[in-house]
């Protein structure tokens, strides 16, 4: 899908808005987490650890990477309208599944939960509302879209796969840095102590 060039223009100026917001919200979540931590003393390496263990960080990250390589490479080419190289295709369609997820699972599963104290509310609406929304918007609007072969599809599955499978090795060998309890899952629903469907998992690996 190739858009007019006023249209990639503005879509692309878009991309690098949005990501520097992103960056915005991450920096501004994490100096949030990192001060509440040490205020009240806790291991802050823990903390940071934890910090970028969360798949809704990492797909943010990702996401702000992959829009500003699009956008500067957009304009760097003297705003030439074209179909994006494989590469840059790839991974856009990639981050853009992560975002998609990460603002379904939040909006389904976690929008009603309590936030903690230290969580910047509008830094937590742009990571899990409006980054994901507009990622969407991308797919749907995007200007210079490639057609991937369904292959991508599966390469897309890597990372989520990879990520459960360190959260769930590395969640019973760390100790809460909040709360002191012997394990640490960034999410309730991974979370086997709370009937998270982790449990079934770890009951059939262990």
């Amino acid at each position: 899908m190739i858009h007019s060039r006023g249209w990639a223009t503005g879509w692309n100026a878009a991309r690098v808005a949005i990501a520097a917001l992103i960056v915005v919200a991450v920096v501004a979540q994490f100096v949030s987490t990192f001060n509440e931590a040490v205020a009240r003393g806790r291991d802050t390496t823990t903390v940071v650890a934890n910090f970028f263990s969360f798949f809704t960080i990492l797909s943010n990250v990702s996401a702000a990477i992959v829009l500003v390589l699009l956008g500067v490479r957009f304009f760097a080419r003297r705003r030439r309208v074209e179909v994006d190289p494989a590469g840059l295709a790839t991974a856009l369609a990639f981050v853009s599944t992560y975002m998609i997820v990460t603002g379904i699972v939040y909006n389904l599963l976690l929008r009603g939960l309590p936030l903690q104290p230290d969580t910047v509310g509008w830094s937590n609406e742009i990571l899990h509302v409006w980054g994901p929304l507009f990622l969407l918007l991308d797919v749907l609007l995007g200007p210079g879209r490639r057609r991937l072969a369904w292959a991508a599809a599966f390469g897309a599955a890597i990372f989520p796969i990879a990520w459960i499978v360190y959260t769930l090795l590395r969640a019973p060998m760390i100790t809460n840095p909040t709360t002191g309890a012997p394990y640490w899952y960034p999410y309730p629903f991974l979370d086997p102590n709370s009937g998270g469907c982790g449990g079934a998992w770890w009951s059939t690996s262990s």
